[in-house]
């Protein structure tokens, strides 16, 4: 797989070199069970996968290069690059600046753009719509296009859905970028509807059978169909594709669920002509990174620390999986740790910030759980690890655990 050319204040010594052992002893990924460091009166679980996926790294060695390469020019992001506000902060630090918001809200109009000014595709991509209105402005749009190729993958699944006559249901969060994009060139060629999550599918699964009404319908799924949307046509030849990160197992779930729909509809004789098989618009990264979520939790342990953007969608999924385990603190930096008493933490569901006290229990050793999602930086990793380290002044040293691991 490419290698790409990323900071290197965005690497660790720690967590970047273990990944790397980790990537010298199982080139294949076949081994999903943590990293233990064991400092003695701490230890960390240090999951197999996560922190920058092959799109996140192409996305920043991408915009690293237009700034180098533009020096002259005014350069603009379309919205946040990546859901990383160390990466997104660095990037503005440097003179990039935001043109829209994470909700599609205009910070800067199109109208002061002009054709020698520099914009930035964030990797989630971009709608045709903007696309066209850059494009008239003069801008060339694709020179530097971060777009994820996995996110680019489930547009041409699209694609090919369209052109067999399938109607497309999107698991996704109906105004996260990424699904805002797959849905613009999801409804160019064919029918589209947006499920959030297996309880939407179920009403869209009902309505499919008639037992639900038009009137449940259209207040479930209103501004998440397109416009040309017949619902008396366009729900006998359906596909799923995906927001690539969500839940893997969530979007199988909904894919199942479909099938089994059509399945009691139209019966097995007749199920290929109703249901489309595309499994593989599912993410490798986020796979991985759940998959590796699933090997970590399988390791007894007193707490999870998850780190990551706060509107990053797979890092919540990350924090979801670890909360149905144990206690789970999702934070965006070692800023958030407090101090050995007291941790500020973000809830994904809800959208607030709050402390908590004595979260570190009272035992020794205690074991934590240590993982990110796809956008964080090794950096931010290890200054979460090596500031909680710092409440233990009796640890062995990181040279000593480092040796240990590296031997």
């Amino acid at each position: 797989m490419k290698s790409f050319n990323i900071p290197e204040f965005y690497k660790s010594p720690v967590i970047s070199k273990i990944k790397q052992l980790r990537k010298l002893n199982d080139p294949r990924k076949t081994d999903f069970s943590p990293t233990l460091l064991d400092f003695g009166a701490v230890r960390f679980f240090i999951s197999r996968h996560f922190g920058f996926c092959y799109g996140v790294e192409n996305a920043i060695e991408i915009s690293y290069k237009a700034i180098e390469e533009n020096t002259d020019k005014r350069i603009f992001l379309l919205s946040q690059m990546i859901h990383n506000p160390d990466v997104n902060n660095d990037l503005v630090n440097r003179g990039v600046r935001f043109l829209m918001d994470t909700s599609g809200n205009q910070i800067i109009p199109f109208s002061e753009l002009t054709k020698q000014d520099i914009v930035i595709i964030p990797a989630f991509g971009t709608t045709l719509k903007i696309e066209e209105e850059l494009h008239k402005i003069g801008i060339e749009v694709r020179k530097y296009d971060t777009t994820c190729p996995f996110v680019e993958r489930v547009w041409k699944k699209s694609e090919k859905l369209g052109e067999e006559n399938y109607s497309i249901i999107i698991h996704g969060k109906y105004n996260h970028e990424e699904t805002r994009a797959t849905f613009s060139r999801s409804e160019k060629n064919a029918p589209a509807i947006i499920v959030k999550d297996i309880n939407e599918s179920r009403v869209l699964g009902e309505f499919i059978l008639g037992n639900v009404s038009k009137q449940e319908f259209e207040k479930t799924f209103e501004g998440k169909y397109c416009d040309f949307f017949d619902t008396s046509k366009h729900l006998i030849r359906v596909g799923v594709i995906n927001q690539t990160t969500m839940l893997a197992t969530e979007t199988q779930e909904i894919a199942d669920y479909f099938k089994n729909i059509m399945l009691k509809k139209y019966g097995e004789v007749e199920l290929k002509n109703h249901f489309a098989d595309t499994r593989d618009t599912l993410c490798y990264a986020t796979n991985e990174n759940q998959e590796a979520t699933y090997g970590l939790l399988k390791q007894p342990a007193d707490l999870a620390i998850v780190v990551g953007g706060y509107n990053s969608s797979n890092t919540s999924h990350i924090v979801e999986l670890c909360e149905h385990q144990l206690p789970t603190y999702f934070i965006s930096s070692a800023s958030e740790i407090i101090s050995e008493k007291k941790i500020n933490h973000f809830n994904f569901r809800n959208q607030e910030h709050s402390v908590t006290a004595d979260y570190l229990p009272n035992k020794n050793p205690i074991d934590i759980i240590l993982t990110s999602g796809a956008s964080c930086p090794d950096s931010v990793v290890d200054e979460v690890l090596q500031k909680i380290l710092s409440y233990f002044p009796t640890a062995n040293s990181v040279e000593e655990v480092m040796k240990k691991i590296m031997n």
